[in-house]
């Protein structure tokens, strides 16, 4: 017999009891291991783009690099070129490139 037969035959009393436990303890399991780090780097990336500021420089998650010339509410208007300005959402912010770029060589 498989295991899986010898453990369907087994019916004690308390096996709702168990497969209960077995639910509770995979709930938490994905709450530790996939929810919570989602929030917390949702939080850091919401963080990240309130301190985004004029004259930053970015990369854009299309992978557009500019520097900030205007901040609206929900929207930047970054400069990419020579007077080629583009309007782009807030939440198409990726990377701080002042940063990243200045800490290479």
């Amino acid at each position: 017999m498989t295991l899986l037969n010898i453990l369907l035959q087994q019916q004690p009393g308390g096996g709702g009891m168990q497969t209960l436990i077995f639910f509770l303890l995979i709930i938490i399991v994905f709450y530790f291991f996939m929810i919570r780090p989602q929030m917390r780097k949702a939080k850091l990336e919401r963080t990240f783009r309130e301190k985004v500021q004029k004259g930053d420089k970015i990369v854009t998650i299309g992978g557009i690099h500019g520097k900030i010339v205007d901040v609206d509410t929900t929207t930047f208007l970054i400069e990419v070129d020579n007077n080629v300005k583009l309007r782009v959402e807030k939440s198409a912010i990726a990377v701080d490139a002042t940063k990243t770029l200045s800490g290479q060589k």
